[in-house]
């Protein structure tokens, strides 16, 4: 028996084939770990596993968590290396999601093996669009299209014993966690808590901040970021699962060139298609003219490092749900580009709390470069008390009051759940 979990609680986490999703629920673990001695299985497909075992052993945790490997049913057109996010093409993206529902009778067996006490396990929700619109989150035609054709593509695909199968889901759940914070989102939590009749539970941004575990650490940006004024650069990443196409790339080049503002840009080019290269006749063009204030990046990049460092005045973003809170976390203003799913709601959620600028897109929802050197712009040129810029620190400094509270309150949760499941066993 372990003196440290008596009770011998065991946790079973379950998150989405996407690193996005992988790395927040390793971090919730080790946080989790730090406040109560659980025993924590992780589950995954086995090409995520070097990663995983490699955050594991970075945070001592080797006695903590075990992993248990996920499998989904063989497929031609997606191998094993496919079977996650990572370097995924974006062609197969959906193929994905549609495979991972495969993995029910996996994870079945998972189940009846570890007999864990809690199961903490990742759902998409495409009804989070239609409670938003209820809301102040009003969307725009092309917006709401990319938000409905994922709902249409769940439903046909995964969803389609029970259109309702979301609140299904809600219905056999204890709690639901929400990577979040009440200062950020209360009224929203407040509002589905409401409609699905369901405690939310927020468990705070689950920023990770020490990244020396992934490969590539890329440190002469931060070294070279060291040698730049406050406030003085922008940060420019579209997340790790959108490519951007030819044109998108040269208007994004446009509009950094346009704005004259000191820039890191991430690039990231699609596995197994014939995308734009970094020594594309344009973007040498771009760069051999604007390398005195700016730095390229293909790949990954020290996201959070960045966003952390004091030269960081501004972030240029699709507002991926992680990319949000790390922005909130930072208190670093966004310049709002979102392409698709979610991340237009999101654009506008900070926007409303006054952090954000948002790219004005043309009426085919294309972002033009002049649109998004005026945005930029209009972040870094704020001079206003009551500005941008001091809206954003205040949210940052709210959201880090309550990162403590709330893993504390989850915590707390999460042990009567454990002690009352296993009164039901008895």
């Amino acid at each position: 028996m372990d003196p440290q979990n008596p009770a011998g609680f065991k946790i079973l986490m379950l998150p989405w084939l996407a690193h996005g999703h992988i790395f927040p629920y390793l971090e919730l673990a080790k946080r989790i770990l730090s406040r109560k001695k659980f025993h924590i299985y992780f589950c995954s497909t086995s090409i995520n596993f070097a990663s995983i075992k490699n955050f594991i052993h970075k945070n001592s945790l080797d006695q903590s968590i075990e992993l248990a490997e996920l499998h989904l049913q063989p497929s031609s057109e997606l191998p094993p290396h496919y079977h996650t996010t990572k370097n995924l093409p974006s062609n197969l993206l959906m193929t994905l999601l549609k495979a991972f529902q495969t993995a029910d009778s996996s994870f079945s067996k998972i189940i009846s093996t570890l007999k864990p006490h809690l199961v903490i396990y990742d759902i998409f929700q495409p009804w989070a669009a239609k409670l938003a619109s209820s809301q102040e989150l009003c969307l725009k035609d092309h917006e709401k299209k990319t938000v409905d054709d994922l709902i249409g593509f769940l439903y046909e695909n995964v969803f389609e014993e029970d259109k309702d199968v979301i609140f299904v889901n809600y219905k056999f759940s204890d709690i639901v966690l929400l990577k979040t914070c009440r200062g950020f989102e209360g009224k929203y939590l407040d509002y589905i808590s409401s409609v699905s009749q369901k405690k939310l539970v927020p468990v705070g941004p689950l920023v990770i901040e020490n990244t020396n575990y992934e490969e590539n650490s890329n440190i002469d940006v931060i070294k070279w970021l060291s040698n730049k004024s406050m406030h003085s650069t922008v940060y420019v990443s579209f997340g790790s699962e959108y490519f951007l196409s030819k044109n998108e790339i040269e208007e994004v080049a446009k509009g950094l060139e346009i704005s004259g503002i000191n820039f890191i840009w991430v690039i990231r080019f699609s596995i197994g298609e014939t995308p734009i290269g970094i020594e594309d006749a344009f973007l040498k063009r771009f760069y051999d003219r604007a390398k005195d204030r700016g730095i390229i990046l293909t790949g990954w990049a020290p996201q959070a490092k960045i966003l952390a460092h004091p030269s960081i005045g501004g972030f240029v973003s699709h507002c991926g749900w992680s990319s949000v809170t790390e922005s909130v976390y930072f208190g670093v203003p966004v310049i709002a580009m979102p392409m698709k799913l979610d991340q237009p709601m999101n654009a506008r959620m900070l926007s409303e709390v006054g952090t954000c600028v948002e790219v004005l897109p043309d009426e085919n929802g294309i972002f033009k470069g002049e649109e998004v050197a005026k945005a930029i712009n209009k972040v870094f040129e704020e001079k206003s008390q009551e500005g941008i810029r001091v809206r954003a620190q205040e949210l940052s400094e709210k959201m880090r009051m309550e990162e403590d509270q709330d893993l504390d309150g989850m915590v707390e949760e999460l042990l009567q759940l454990c002690s009352k499941n296993t009164l039901k066993e008895y």
